[in-house]
């Protein structure tokens, strides 16, 4: 390793590992993995892939839902100087099979138990794709036997931290997909600075609901370095979370939002939550009244991060920052991590007035190398030497960052601004909403129009015109909704964000543009 290049991901995640031989590493139903089976399954990988002609340089992808065998599969392949792409699996097979060939992957490993149907799929369009099989295996070679054939070895560092460690995908609902570039060296400050400065409990006993492929996944390796244990979970339950909780003890969980909302819903007084020291929430932003709703009924125990694929930590908002006579506080996303520097910027790329609303913008070493073949957008996102993030917002005098919304959701009615999120959370406050979305419509006179697409709470009902009425009370006519739609639910991207190209495209496909 070259004198002043960072750890790669890989060596981080071994040496953790290391310390603890006997502790357990994962926990899944009735299966304990310890430290040390963790990492001679690593060994054993990089034996299967280099067997296999696998080497520095090239590029695997992954298609799983939450198994320890995947993770470590690919903390394996990163260990041998190659990168690692994971397929979301909610993925078409259409988005799956492009971002296997625009990454140029090699090799494929799937989780065959999950999908059977898929993999089968994938080994067709792609003959020139080894295929890997954890699980059931009706198409592709056995990782498993494979790995068990080749007893015991161990695992070694093959790459370099400049090397590219991942190719993963951005959550975007728009353009081609990218693929964001990042070097293994940055994966592991990444994890270095979530590990610095999430006041992660020493021991931690971690609940990884969502996918670990995302966001839940970069708590890990801190677990680990943590000497905790990495508790797994197939899919999100409100009640089978709450039932992990209090049966395991678990001290640490990442959620998105969504899921915070409905985990209010369900019966949390049935249950011992007072192993729960953190609960970090990530992925979108979250209505100032429900993280109050979750505060008070489950303890100080929130801790927002804020980041994104391009940039991940970008701030965090700490346990102690969130006060509850302070609305400010629960709307902000955080104050600038250590790794991080940050800018307000206007259109013109110039520094705004202090307090004023702008672009977020970002410099720090966990900022992407750029977008894979993609130097346009590349130039567009990195320029001037900033990340721009699309996030619009401001600083305070204390340097606390709070998001007023994303650039492409801005609605511009009669010339003037709006912010969906603005209007989301008044309208989030009702007593009868459970979450709401705001998108701009068509409109002949001003342009675009608010519309609100809003999901009532179970047995709650509400009347469009009071909605409107009480948006208008608290924000004026401006940001009042000109039309309310009652909605199920919303839909959602894979990334657990709410897909607001789905909710416009109805209200625009007539339109010679759309906004």
């Amino acid at each position: 390793m070259p004198l002043h290049h960072p750890p790669t991901f890989f060596s981080l995640v071994l040496r953790a590992l290391r310390r603890h031989p006997e502790r357990i590493a994962f926990r899944q139903g009735s299966l304990a993995v310890s430290y040390q089976q963790a990492i001679d399954f690593m060994g054993q990988v990089q034996a299967v892939l280099g067997a296999h002609g696998i080497c520095r340089g090239m590029r695997v992808a992954l298609l799983t839902e939450n198994r320890y065998e995947t993770w470590c599969a690919s903390v394996a392949t990163q260990g041998l100087g190659v990168a690692t792409s994971w397929l979301h699996p909610l993925s078409s097979l259409e988005s799956q099979v492009f971002q296997i060939r625009d990454v140029g992957a090699t090799a494929l490993i799937v989780d065959g138990d999950a999908f059977d149907e898929r993999v089968r799929e994938l080994a067709a369009a792609l003959p020139d794709v080894l295929v890997f099989c954890v699980g059931r295996t009706s198409a592709g070679a056995d990782l498993l036997q494979l790995a068990a054939d080749c007893g015991r070895i161990e695992p070694l560092e093959r790459g370099t931290a400049a090397d590219i460690g991942t190719l993963n995908f951005t959550g975007g609902t728009t353009g081609r997909q990218k693929a964001i570039v990042r070097e293994a060296g940055q994966v592991a400050l990444m994890a270095i600075a979530m590990n610095s400065e999430l006041e992660l409990p020493e021991g931690m006993q971690y609940l990884a609901i969502g996918l670990i492929s995302h966001v839940t996944g970069q708590l890990i390796a801190p677990t680990f370095m943590r000497g905790g244990t990495v508790h797994l979970m197939k899919k999100f339950d409100p009640v089978q979370v709450l039932e992990t909780v209090q049966r395991e003890r678990i001290s640490v969980t990442l959620m998105v939002p969504t899921m915070i909302y409905r985990l209010l819903d369900a019966p949390l007084q049935a249950y011992d939550l007072a192993s729960l020291q953190l609960v970090v929430y990530a992925g979108s932003v979250i209505s100032p009244d429900r993280l109050k709703q979750a505060i008070q009924r489950i303890g100080p125990v929130f801790s927002q991060v804020y980041a994104q694929t391009e940039c991940t930590p970008i701030a965090i908002l700490r346990r102690a920052d969130h006060v509850l006579d302070d609305p400010a506080s629960l709307q902000a996303c955080g104050y600038p991590m250590a790794t991080a520097e940050i800018a307000i910027l206007d259109d013109d790329d110039r520094p705004v007035a202090p307090g004023g609303i702008g672009e977020i913008c970002v410099r720090s070493p966990s900022v992407m190398q750029g977008y894979l073949d993609q130097p346009a957008a590349t130039a567009q996102a990195l320029a001037g030497a900033w990340l721009h993030t699309g996030d619009i917002g401001f600083a305070d005098a204390k340097g606390r960052l709070s998001i007023v919304d994303r650039k492409k959701d801005m609605i511009v009615s009669g010339g003037s601004n709006v912010y969906p999120r603005e209007v989301e959370d008044v309208l989030v406050a009702h007593a009868a909403v459970a979450s709401a979305a705001v998108i701009g419509v068509p409109h002949e006179t001003w342009g675009e129009a608010v519309a609100a697409v809003v999901v009532l709470r179970p047995d709650a009902r509400a009347e469009a015109d009071e909605l409107i009425a009480y948006v208008r009370d608290r924000k004026g006519p401006l940001l009042a909704p000109k039309q309310i739609l009652f909605a199920p639910t919303l839909p959602m991207t894979p990334f657990g964000k709410v897909d607001k190209k789905k909710l416009r495209a109805p209200h625009w496909e007539q339109s010679a543009r759309a906004i």
